[in-house]
């Protein structure tokens, strides 16, 4: 359910986006706006370009991820990932930004970055962390991860700062999940929210920091 109400939120959005450029200025995540439009860090992860093989390869991928994650993880903590990590994205986008970047490496203050990457390559985290722990092989994995990053040589334009944060993310949020059932095990009480909590703190720290010292 949760899956399949991401897509479609995204392929509304998309489609306004088509319709009305105003839509597209309302959703699109840039560093210079970032701090006082702060929804924007929400709204970005789920507009895409125009191009049909942007928001078809993420829809993609979302789908195949949440099919397995979705079921394994619960609606609720699913969520959550894809959230948290489309967010460490347009942290990490916006932390990197810079009012000099050309843009390859460091992002220019102005530039734009919108799509739903970050939070996927987070779902990719956590299913790393999931095959992991479960003892299953993760080379499958590595490799599909390893021809995305060679994808970032050979298009211009995508925005590897995102697609880094919201691995990380999804790393930080596969280890949180995993932790509880040991907890519970030891009779100890659940930790995942209050450390998601935690994530979300430390990121918005992270951006306030950032604009306090420009």
């Amino acid at each position: 359910m949760v899956t399949w109400t991401l897509i479609g939120i995204c392929v509304l959005v998309w489609a306004g986006e088509l319709v009305s450029p105003q839509i597209s200025d309302a959703v699109v995540l840039a560093p210079s706006q970032a701090f006082h439009e702060p929804w924007r860090f929400v709204t970005s992860m789920f507009g895409h370009a125009p191009s049909i093989f942007h928001i078809g390869f993420n829809m993609y991928a979302l789908w195949a991820f949440g099919r397995s994650l979705e079921p394994f993880l619960g609606r609720a903590r699913f969520l959550a990932a894809y959230l948290m990590s489309g967010l460490g994205g347009g942290v990490l986008f916006c932390l990197m930004a810079s009012p000099h970047g050309d843009g390859t490496v460091l992002p220019n203050m102005y530039d734009g970055v919108v799509g739903a990457s970050g939070a996927i390559f987070g779902l990719f985290g956590v299913l790393l962390i999931v095959q992991r722990r479960l003892g299953a092989s993760t080379r499958e994995l590595w490799i599909l991860l390893a021809l995305n990053v060679a994808l970032l040589f050979f298009i211009s334009g995508i925005a590897w700062q995102a697609h880094l944060g919201g691995f990380i993310v999804g790393l930080a949020c596969g280890v949180i999940f995993f932790d509880d059932p040991k907890r519970v095990q030891a009779g100890k009480s659940p930790q995942t929210w209050p450390r998601m909590a935690m994530v979300l703190g430390a990121l918005v720290v992270l951006v306030v920091l950032k604009y306090y010292m420009l």
